[in-house]
């Protein structure tokens, strides 16, 4: 397949009064031309970072890019001037951000704030850019498209300023569409609608989409392949199926083991701990102390990434050849053993 956007060895840190926040700690990855990839983990793992670094969004004077590599259209994001960036972000890579009310202006019609990015970036004429924004208000499925064009935010329901928001990101055909938690603040039927929209645009215009959530039911739904991050790392790669059916990182067995189930009894899981603090990462793998399957090297080394297949690959010492034998929780054999079936079959 061919590569849109490759990241090498990305290292953010951030300036903080307490310190230097190691906030991204060697990211590697790559998207896939009209791919999904879904970034997993838990709050302050490094998922929203990773993305602003990529659309040159950290805040000046304190985030910067330490080290690492941002390959996209054979140009380095990471080394880019605003100036650059400003000619890229909207219309080549665009962003849909969390939480819709703060995303738009609450002053300016929804008309006039999506045909910012095509007067500037398309240079169209006021008439072109609003026949289409209309089309793009049909695209998203705004009912009268005409009449809405004129109204604000504030007339809007939180899944349709959602829309809104999407029609934004939308209107230059992006390249890539970044989605950050773009459904979380949406009751679950507006929530599904929102990400079957997304499916059916990303066919219409073939877009590549890099979609971050710690919800792991919704990435089920939305992506060909996940990574799962932790204290500012990949720590697990692979397809969807490959990630939830077989997984090998006991942090990504705790996720998936934290998921409720139809046959769900009792409380569900909870990982114990709390996330490292990045202004001191611990040595060796930074889930260890969180990790009841943790051997001693873990403490120790941090490990590497072991190939499990082709597209699989997953950062924990249990892989090593020479690792004693460690059975996962119930609820990962069982979903191991239904991978196996349907691999068989």
């Amino acid at each position: 397949m061919e590569k849109i956007l490759e990241i090498n060895n990305l290292h953010v840190s951030f300036d903080t009064f307490a310190g230097e926040v190691k906030a991204i700690r060697g990211v590697s990855f790559d998207l896939n031309k009209g791919e999904t990839l879904a970034i997993v983990g838990e709050s302050g793992s490094g998922k929203s970072v990773t993305t602003k670094t990529i659309m040159g969004l950290l805040p000046n004077g304190v985030g910067r890019v330490k080290q690492g590599e941002i390959l996209f259209n054979g140009k380095d994001l990471a080394t880019a001037s605003e100036k650059e960036m400003q000619k890229i972000r909207g219309k080549e890579i665009s962003m849909i951000f969390q939480d819709p009310m703060t995303s738009l202006n609450p002053t300016m019609k929804i008309g006039v704030q999506i045909m910012e990015g095509l007067l500037i970036h398309q240079h169209l004429s006021k008439g072109a850019a609003k026949e289409k924004v209309i089309d793009l208000l049909k695209l998203v499925g705004i009912p009268n498209p005409e009449a809405r064009f004129d109204q604000y935010p504030h007339q809007f329901s939180g899944g349709m300023r959602q829309r809104v928001v999407i029609a934004i990101a939308l209107a230059c055909n992006p390249k890539i569409l970044i989605a950050d938690e773009p459904t979380t603040a949406l009751d679950v039927t507006i929530q599904a609608q929102i990400l079957e929209l997304m499916k059916d645009i990303q066919k219409k215009i073939n877009t590549s989409i890099v979609f971050i959530t710690h919800d792991l039911g919704v990435v089920a739904n939305v992506a060909d392949r996940v990574a799962v991050m932790y204290g500012g790392k990949i720590c697990e790669i692979g397809t969807v199926d490959e990630v939830f059916y077989n997984p090998q990182h006991p942090y990504t067995w705790g996720l998936l083991s934290s998921m409720p189930s139809l046959d769900s009894s009792g409380e569900l899981y909870a990982i114990p701990g709390t996330p490292p603090d990045l202004l001191n990462p611990p040595k060796g793998d930074a889930f260890a102390p969180r990790n009841e399957f943790a051997l001693q090297i873990d403490f120790e080394m941090e490990p590497p990434m072991f190939q499990v297949s082709d597209t699989h690959f997953a950062a924990t010492w249990l892989l090593h050849p020479s690792a004693p034998k460690v059975e996962p929780p119930v609820e990962i054999a069982k979903r191991r053993e239904k991978f196996s079936s349907s691999q068989k079959s």
